[in-house]
């Protein structure tokens, strides 16, 4: 079984180093030190006290590794669309691709039913170039839970968490989706076959929607943030006015409003990837993490007064920052080195 791990940054690197001591055939794309330090000394993972090391393929040269039985995304969201051309080779008739990445996935109304059944969102798929030329149809969906970093180049360490939820977009147990969920159990991840996996990807979404842009505007920690009355309060707000767009698309929340800030709570003094990312000078989730819901939210007519007035404040914090261009469409087409997850 060929798997490719497009973007072996914390995540990426933290399946591929699973998914190889497993006996699976792993190539994995990266770039720059990163790169360099995996060629030279293999991909290293500190996890539990232990530290195991392979040696898959790498390359930052897609086309080197043909055609794969599945592309396994772990890039930052924004930076997809900028390396589609790239993908290319890697894809052929009957390869699965499994969108690893926080937020919305381009294949959201791919099997969705009702009237917006077939649309894009150009907020993540900016003119549907990844509907176009990735293709919904090999799309499966999976939720990242645990909590990775890049200690150096080639050293991965695992904070906490395993769970990797996923699902066909139609709901189905496929052969595909349950082989892969078999290979990920097998290298010691957690890796449910859901039949909503859309009630998933906006749990997760529910707490990055609000937490992450109050973190990079405040540089408060999740603790700070779900404890202090008011921005407590304003993540309530913008996970209500998210709350009413999903149910409106047929989510179901398993959990209520409370009880997912407390969780988030308990986290701990924990950074939230977007104040990361900030912190670093790195590209910034917004579109995918926030953007997003604010024009699900267009499509169905309703208001998010919270989450618009958020949103424009964590987008003018990020252009002068030099981080966030606006529009992720004018980003992509400017071809950024692809960001990690």
């Amino acid at each position: 079984m060929k798997i490719c791990i497009y973007g072996a940054g914390a995540i990426g690197g933290y399946l591929g180093v699973q998914l190889a001591r497993a006996g699976a055939e792993v190539s994995l794309v990266a770039r720059g030190p990163h790169l360099a330090a995996m060629r030279a000394n293999g991909l290293k993972l500190l996890v539990g006290g232990e530290t195991h090391v392979v040696r898959p393929r790498c390359t930052d040269n897609p086309a080197e590794l043909g055609v794969q039985d599945y592309v396994i995304i772990c890039l930052k969201a924004h930076s997809i669309t900028g390396v589609l051309d790239q993908m290319q080779p890697l894809l052929g008739g009957r390869t699965r691709v499994v969108t690893a990445v926080n937020g919305i996935p381009y294949w959201y109304f791919y099997k969705h039913g009702g009237r917006h059944e077939g649309a894009t969102l150009e907020s993540i798929d900016p003119g549907g170039r990844q509907w176009r030329e990735i293709g919904p149809e090999r799309a499966i969906g999976c939720i990242v839970y645990p909590a990775t970093e890049i200690e150096a180049p080639g050293v991965i360490r695992h904070v906490y968490g395993n769970q990797f939820p996923l699902g066909e977009p139609s709901g189905e147990t496929t052969a595909d989706v349950k082989r892969l969920a078999e290979l990920l159990v097998a290298a010691g991840m957690k890796a449910p076959v859901l039949d909503r996996i859309r009630d998933e990807i906006w749990l997760k979404l529910w707490g990055n929607v609000c937490l992450n842009p109050i973190s990079a505007l405040t540089h408060a920690t999740l603790d700070v943030i779900c404890s202090n009355p008011e921005t407590r309060a304003l993540s309530k707000a913008i996970m209500l006015e998210a709350q009413a767009i999903a149910e409106t698309f047929g989510v179901a929340f398993r959990v209520d409003v409370e009880r997912r800030i407390e969780g988030a709570r308990k986290v701990g003094a924990h950074k939230t990837s977007m104040l990361q990312d900030l912190e670093r000078g790195r590209p910034m989730e917004i579109d995918p993490l926030v953007t997003v819901v604010q024009e699900m939210g267009r499509l169905t007519s309703i208001p998010t007064p919270a989450l618009d007035t958020v949103l424009a404040l964590v987008a003018q914090r990020a252009k002068i920052a030099g981080l966030y261009d606006g529009m992720i469409q004018q980003a992509t087409a400017k071809a950024p080195t692809p960001a990690l997850a």
